[in-house]
């Protein structure tokens, strides 16, 4: 923020982009203090929330954006503004406002094309998202607080959601970054792995680890560790907690419960952003227990705030070989399901004969209890 605004006047930009210029008054710079929040964090969070672009010199402030979200943009600062004659903004009052401001009915909207390709900055490498997919996932995660990412191994969905939690921890969007996974055996016996609970996970959170080490190096991350600045913990540890300023990733989530699935949203706390990467075709729950993340996903189906990326096997970027992979099973389970089905309906049509028959000779007359 605090940058030197255009000299003329601009009503309306290229397409559908609109700049407008906003003076607030009175001048008071302890109340434009409070409006801009420390670090001008409060400005951040209404361009991460709004999709926006501020720029302000002093009281006087210059919003870019699509015509809609930039028209709420200028009433929420506008609003914003008259409350700090009376009060200290604090992260939670403004995400109340962002919320009466309409933001819900913005985001019914969907993704805006910007027409500029999406990156993620990170301390080592930098992630350009591939496709309209990960483009898209990517921007949503930016946008909401909570987000699904649903798919086949190698889309990306998990790879790019810790990308999005170290960028917004390299920012100071946020002060911790969590992973959390459900301890749920996968073919192998937990119970004989070494240690406790959270040491018996830490293997199935290997990938994850893998990316934070890329992002960061491996020096940073022990460091983060220890500092508690990331935190790895098994689902059951979140119970009882609430999280706020946090990015935490709930990975697998297709082997959770339902209770478990209710109890981790139920955990998001003011200035958190949760994704929740899995793919349903892989659940190792018990047999008769129904997976949390199928039936989260027709619960909040139609709830507005909720951030829904569905990847297909297209999305796949790793070997060319994992695409094929993937088709291949889907084809054979598509192929086993109809044999399935038809092999059903030819033992409901031998069961419908067998007692035809039995009529046909207990009451040769044709006639029938």
């Amino acid at each position: 923020m605090n940058q030197p605004l255009d000299q003329h006047k601009q009503q309306e930009a290229t397409g559908n982009q609109r700049v407008i210029q906003l003076s607030l008054e009175p001048a008071d710079n302890q109340r434009l203090a409070n409006l801009c929040g420390l670090q001008d964090d409060h400005l951040k969070l209404i361009e991460q929330r709004l999709g926006v672009s501020l720029r302000n010199r002093g009281h006087d402030f210059q919003i870019t954006g699509e015509a809609r979200r930039a028209n709420v943009a200028a009433s929420l600062l506008e609003q914003l503004y008259k409350e700090t004659a009376n009060e200290e903004l604090e992260p939670e009052t403004l995400h109340l406002h962002l919320q009466e401001a309409g933001l819900e009915a913005l985001e019914e909207e969907g993704v805006v094309d910007t027409g500029t390709p999406i990156s993620i900055r990170t301390p080592r490498i930098t992630i350009k998202p591939r496709g309209n997919n990960q483009q898209g996932y990517v921007h949503t995660i930016r946008q909401q607080d909570i987000n699904f990412g649903i798919g086949p191994a190698g889309t990306g969905k998990t790879y790019l959601a810790v990308a999005c939690a170290v960028e917004a921890l390299m920012k100071d969007e946020i002060r911790r970054i969590l992973l959390v996974r459900p301890a749920v055996e996968a073919g192998e016996k937990l119970g004989f792995l070494p240690g406790d609970l959270a040491q018996k996970i830490d293997p199935y959170l290997r990938p994850l680890y893998d990316a934070l080490y890329e992002m960061l190096g491996f020096e940073q991350v022990g460091k983060m560790i220890e500092k508690n600045v990331i935190e790895v913990a098994p689902l059951a540890f979140m119970r009882g907690r609430t999280l706020n300023n946090a990015f935490v990733i709930l990975d697998e989530s297709q082997n959770t419960t339902r209770e478990q699935m209710k109890m981790f949203l139920t955990r998001i706390g003011f200035g958190t952003t949760a994704v929740i990467t899995g793919d349903i075709t892989q659940i190792d729950l018990p047999r008769g227990t129904h997976s949390g993340l199928t039936h989260v996903l027709k619960v909040l189906e139609d709830v507005s705030g909720i951030g829904i990326t569905r990847f297909e096997n297209r999305d796949v970027v790793r070997h060319p070989l994992v695409q094929r992979i993937v088709e291949a099973y889907d084809t054979s389970e598509a192929a086993e399901e109809i044999e399935r089905e038809a092999k059903e309906k030819q033992r409901q049509d031998e069961r419908a004969a067998r007692q035809e028959a039995f009529y046909a000779q207990a009451y040769p007359e044709g006639r029938k209890p």
